[in-house]
């Protein structure tokens, strides 16, 4: 059989009931707070961010390394014979845009 509270054991009770609830709802309030919601969101946000840039700087320095490979050695050295074609390409191309928008312009 339950013992029987003191009118000064339910008011402490009460007491410590209500201090726990105000606890809560401040807790609540601040979650809640628009400043706390807009730092929660910057925050995740900016996490995506990082990672993001994290994956496209290690995929941006594979394709530099793998190019690399084309175009040293290992021990670093020029290879020429295809440094050489791929060069004399990009300068072809240049030269091909440049000519396609003079034309362009003479046209008008």
């Amino acid at each position: 059989m339950p013992e029987a509270r003191t009118p000064a054991q339910i008011e402490a009770d009460i007491a410590r009931r209500r201090s726990e609830l105000a606890v809560t709802l401040d807790e609540i309030g601040v979650r809640m707070h628009p400043s706390t919601i807009i730092g929660d969101a910057k925050a995740k946000a900016a996490s995506k961010v990082d990672h993001t840039l994290g994956r496209a700087c290690a995929i941006a320095n594979r394709v530099v390394s793998d190019v690399r490979a084309q175009f040293m050695t290992d021990e670093g050295v020029p290879r020429l014979e295809r440094i050489v074609p791929a060069a004399m390409l990009a300068v072809g191309v240049v030269g091909l845009l440049t000519v396609s928008s003079r034309r362009g312009k003479h046209k008008k």
